[in-house]
């Protein structure tokens, strides 16, 4: 019988965790979203519509999945938890605009980041279409899943994340923030970003000790000239290697010759007192370009 309470609504959330003795693991960065509006927030950032093709990552108990499904998505998830099939067959609608819930939902036990998306979606997925990623992620796994999924060959249309309210400042930062660094250049020289809603840390069950942000990244049309981007992450991490000091002098394991890094940076149009995190990312990929390769 169809159950017209959403699962993201603390009393079906409470109910669903006392009918299958469910608790949040620890160890998996589990927290129940239970703010009905912020689950609608994530489906209206990530501008979902019927026949949209949509990856999510850790389903959970479903909440967020069951309002992806009624909005008329297709949706493919990801758990690595072998105690939530049971609920998510049982507790997600049934029937979805006539068509039954194995045609509109599959549900993988796999890790993400071990993922070989042209396999896993093969047969359920058009992959000649588009793809939208949806996700309430694990705090702990959060860079590395945004990386993989930056790196894989799908056809994203977007990414859309719930995060640390911390790492999602880091996505968006400007250069002179202090939160700019290495993920917000390695992010945004392939993506838009921008930050759609905060959550606060009340929106779950049990409440993380940070608030949330939900981030929408958007793959760029026109991404700079990067040759090598493997090199370009690394001069970039050597630049930020020692962060209170200048660029001259995290600059020295990488370009020895002092003449040499002078006239680097003097090429900038900078200072030779700057700091790493007062370059703009045009900047950065020139350095990259004149530093010589790893062997």
């Amino acid at each position: 019988m169809a159950n017209n309470i959403p699962i993201g609504s603390p009393v079906r959330t409470q109910a669903i965790v006392n009918r299958y003795f469910v608790k949040a693991k620890k160890n998996l960065g589990q927290n129940f979203l239970i703010d009905h509006d912020a689950i609608m927030g994530i489906v209206e950032a990530a501008q979902i519509k019927p026949e949209d093709q949509v990856i999510e990552i850790g389903p959970g108990i479903g909440s967020l999945t069951e309002q992806l499904l009624l909005a008329g998505a297709k949706v493919f998830a990801y758990e690595v938890d072998d105690s939530l099939p049971e609920i998510l067959h049982n507790e997600l609608p049934q029937t979805i605009d006539g068509e039954d819930l194995d045609s509109r939902f599959k549900l993988m036990l796999k890790d993400v980041l071990k993922a070989d998306f042209d396999h896993d979606l093969a047969g359920f997925f058009d992959l000649s279409k588009g793809v939208k990623v949806v996700a309430n992620l694990p705090y702990y796994i959060t860079t590395p899943i945004i990386f993989g999924l930056a790196e894989s060959n799908l056809n994203f249309e977007s990414l859309t994340l719930m995060m640390q309210k911390e790492v999602a400042e880091r996505l968006v930062a400007s250069p002179g923030n202090k939160a700019f660094g290495p993920l917000s250049i390695a992010v945004q020289t392939e993506m838009d970003v921008k930050i759609a809603l905060e959550v606060k840390n009340t929106s779950f069950m049990p409440s993380p000790k940070v608030d949330s942000s939900v981030v929408v990244l958007t793959p760029l049309e026109n991404k700079p000239d990067i040759p090598n981007r493997k090199h370009f992450n690394w001069v970039v991490k050597m630049c930020f290697s020692q962060r209170r000091k200048t660029l001259n002098n995290n600059l020295k394991n990488v370009i020895p010759d002092k003449d040499e890094r002078e006239k680097l940076i003097s090429s900038l149009g900078v200072d030779s007192r700057v700091r790493p995190e007062d370059l703009t990312i045009s900047q950065f990929i020139q350095i990259a370009k004149a530093v010589p390769m790893k062997q």
